[in-house]
């Protein structure tokens, strides 16, 4: 599939097309494409020999037989850190699309988006053992990892100030779509933050394996992952299907997602600094209070994407037709210059791009 995309973008742009005139969504996915080409033959060959272990004898990662256990870890999360980009690029593509549409206005700084899209790439390769500072390192090893690890707060803070920037003094509304891109920014600048903190070595001996982690990882990859995906259906749900979501239902489940997940999860913070470990069946009574919050919130959150499934299958079956190639008034991009809903063999010809 990875190398699939890479081949489409590659060979099959239309005239004109040249790669600095990609939409930010096709760039993200090109480059997460080389990702995955990259690093799933790491994966392969740590689930590879660790099944040898297990079955054949051998010791890759078997002390006992002289193997290393730590190599799994590096292995592992050599491939483990870039997944997390895999996983996120896509989501930055998604919002690079849909802020500027609600701005009404052109994405700033577009080649830098570019630049800085691929910079998380290359820097996701070299921060991988910022999970490891306690299996006993060595202090230059984890100098490198912690700075590795900050500097790439750098390109994604100039993806978050490029989104800000671009809504400024923007003709704004706030249709779905831009409200959860807006609710991404908000909790991703957060897990932001707390990466940065679990980044540095010294402090990461109070945070590791706590809830903290959680916390972070949540604040990045549902805020990333969920939302956006959340706000691309909204945006193309009526080019898909030619008919409009109900708006009054969608903001609503954006409203109750991100009360809900904010309960859920922000509490999170405060046990893991307090101590509370992850992964484990019960928890010191101290920790109750908080604990009682994180699980009401979770199911405010998980009931809100029941009223989000229930808002997407009402649209397909009897939303209300829309026949506007562009459905929203500042969409840019090749897919609302064709009928709605998108019709089959779309562009027989290539369309040119000037």
């Amino acid at each position: 599939g990875s190398i699939n995309i890479i081949a489409t973008v590659m060979n099959m742009r239309a005239p004109g097309m040249t790669y600095m005139k990609m939409p930010l969504f096709v760039w993200t996915w090109l480059i997460t494409a080389f990702l995955l080409v990259a690093v799933m033959p790491v994966l392969a060959g740590a689930v590879t020999m660790m099944l040898m272990d297990v079955h054949f004898g051998t010791s890759f990662f078997s002390a006992a037989g002289g193997g290393d256990p730590v190599l799994f870890q590096h292995v592992f999360w050599f491939f483990g850190h870039p997944e997390v980009y895999i996983i996120i690029l896509p989501a930055f593509g998604v919002v690079s699309q849909i802020i500027p549409a609600f701005s009404r206005k052109a994405l700033f700084g577009y080649d830098s988006m570019v630049y800085a899209t691929a910079s998380i790439a290359f820097l996701s390769f070299i921060v991988w053992a910022h999970h490891m500072y306690t299996v006993g390192m060595p202090v230059a090893g984890e100098m490198f990892f912690m700075y590795a690890t900050m500097l790439i707060a750098v390109p994604t803070g100039v993806k978050v100030f490029n989104w800000v920037t671009t809504m400024w003094r923007g003709a704004l509304t706030f249709e779905t779509p831009m409200l959860f891109c807006i609710g991404f920014l908000i909790l991703f600048t957060i897990g932001g933050f707390t990466g940065l903190m679990l980044a540095i070595a010294p402090a990461d001996f109070q945070y590791h394996d706590s809830y903290f982690v959680v916390a972070h990882f949540h604040y990045v990859m549902v805020a990333g992952a969920i939302f956006s995906m959340s706000a691309a259906i909204y945006y193309w749900l009526p080019k898909w299907c030619g008919r409009m979501y109900n708006e009054s239902m969608g903001k609503a489940h954006f409203w109750i997602s991100f009360v809900g997940f904010n309960l859920a999860f922000f509490p999170q913070h405060f046990v893991g600094l307090a101590g509370m470990p992850r992964r484990i069946p019960d928890y010191a009574l101290q920790f109750t209070d908080f604990n009682m919050m994180s699980s009401v919130g979770a199911f405010i959150y998980g009931g809100a994407q029941i009223l989000f499934l229930y808002n997407v299958i009402a649209t397909i079956v009897s939303g209300t037709p829309v026949s506007d190639e562009k459905v929203w008034e500042g969409a840019e991009g090749l897919e609302w210059t064709i009928p709605t809903p998108a019709p089959y063999h779309t562009f027989e010809t290539p369309p040119a791009v000037s």
